[in-house]
């Protein structure tokens, strides 16, 4: 999965200016960053995101404020084959290819980061289709075309303000998933356990129901209390959920597939239930069940690619 969501928020933050995009399209050996991933620069020199966590970004930066000056989208190619390799090449031993096109009519369209901001806040994703020929973007595909399929951002929907929660919400911030505690019992859901989080006081199913979920969103119940949890997992199986998960043993689970088949949920749907909770690592204590629980959510996502 690509991080472009920093670029696309500075892609509309920037409207305006005159901005160049550079993307991977292709990849070859131990590449730093994978195909998708994109860079822009803004016309004062300023830059967001990577293309190859710092091995070629110069030269980049460089072709980057030609285009910007009114120089045709390009191809570069960098890898150790170069002579300069380890000034402007990739000395890990991979290779790429970076477009380099302008954010205008005649490149990278401004609206569609519009588009993929929309598509994301609808839990969907977007793919655009770019010419590499003419370095042209756009929805429609053709033959040939590279396709850039735009995800939003990975989300952790925890429902139960437990202490499994207040572990289970740093691991997700640190690996890039936004974590939500979800709860309508007032008094575990503060602020003061849970600082700096979004917090949701609505019925489980309401709160997930009203986030779209889709392949980037996962949603795990912790609360132990089944008139919380189950229509939390009700909400996640209508929809396309990208990591479905429960804690408890595996007779309250064997209970839990009961109740939800009763309430028309066949077996594809409960086989998509990751219960009990998380990769079994042995884990003791709220720390190092979140810990396997995170590991759970990543298989999971990775797993959907």
């Amino acid at each position: 999965m690509n991080d472009n969501g920093a670029v696309i928020r500075k892609g509309v933050e920037w409207c305006g200016a005159k901005l160049a995009l550079a993307t991977v399209v292709s990849t070859w050996g131990s590449a730093p960053r994978p195909r998708g991933s994109h860079m822009i620069v803004h016309q004062d020199g300023r830059f967001e995101g990577s293309i190859s966590g710092g091995c070629v970004e110069s030269d980049v930066l460089h072709r980057a404020a030609e285009v910007i000056a009114g120089r045709a989208a390009h191809v570069a190619t960098y890898g150790v084959a170069d002579g300069d390799a380890w000034d402007v090449g990739l000395p890990c031993g991979g290779e790429i290819a970076v477009l380099i096109q302008p954010v205008g009519a005649d490149g990278f369209a401004p609206d569609l980061f519009d588009r993929i901001e929309a598509a994301s806040a609808r839990g969907r994703a977007l793919t655009l289709a770019t010419d590499l020929a003419t370095g042209v973007t756009r929805e429609q595909a053709s033959e040939g075309d590279f396709l850039n399929r735009y995800d939003p951002p990975r989300r952790l929907l925890i429902v139960g303000a437990v202490q499994i929660a207040q572990s289970l919400v740093p691991l997700a911030q640190a690996i890039g998933v936004t974590p939500v505690v979800i709860d309508p019992r007032g008094r575990f859901l503060t602020a003061e356990r849970f600082p700096g989080v979004e917090l949701d006081d609505r019925w489980p199913d309401e709160a997930i129901t009203a986030r779209f979920p889709g392949e980037s969103t996962a949603v795990v119940t912790l609360s132990h209390d089944i008139k919380i949890d189950d229509p939390a997992l009700e909400a996640a199986l209508r929809a396309a959920t990208g990591y479905v998960a429960a804690l408890g043993s595996r007779k309250s689970h064997a209970a839990r597939l009961d109740r939800l088949a009763a309430q028309g949920f066949d077996v594809a749907d409960l086989a998509r239930i990751d219960g009990p909770a998380g990769l079994d690592i042995g884990a003791v204590g709220a720390a190092e069940i979140a810990l396997s629980i995170t590991a759970g959510m990543v298989a999971g996502f990775n797993a959907r690619r």
